[in-house]
């Protein structure tokens, strides 16, 4: 089943490992076959890796969009979920539910778990920053 895509003008969006920029007005098209998919909002870019979360993130963004890079992300994935552990043992759910999705090669779903791994850190750094 085709996947309906419709960008904003000068939306970007990853496909197959190739990045599309849309020019200055909406644009709809199918995409027909199986390949890596990520929208604008959905893009972190290496600078805006700045967190442990946000650099696993970025980590399985690149597995998802060029899984020929696998067998070398995957290392320094596996070693930073270790050093987010043993500094935020409160992480593991999300952690080991993205880290199944890894395995099982479903790398969207591992970024959408991702997503809230994010969110549940800036919880985390905020609650940590507030006077009491």
């Amino acid at each position: 089943m085709p996947l309906k895509l419709t960008l904003k003008p000068h939306e970007r969006v990853v496909l197959g490992g190739a990045v599309v920029k849309n020019g200055n007005s909406s644009c709809h098209f199918l995409v027909e076959n199986n390949v890596p998919i990520l929208r604008d909002v959905d893009i972190l870019s290496e600078s805006e890796a700045s967190t442990p979360c946000r650099r696993i993130y970025f980590l399985i963004q690149l597995m998802y969009i060029d899984q020929a890079q696998i067998a070398e992300l995957q290392p320094l994935y596996w070693g930073l979920v270790r050093e987010v552990l043993e500094a935020a043992p409160s992480m593991k759910a999300l952690i080991s539910k993205a880290s199944q999705f890894i395995i099982d090669g479903k790398f969207y779903q591992a970024l959408k778990t991702a997503r809230k791994l994010i969110q549940y850190e800036e919880e985390l750094i905020k609650n940590a920053t507030e006077p009491c």
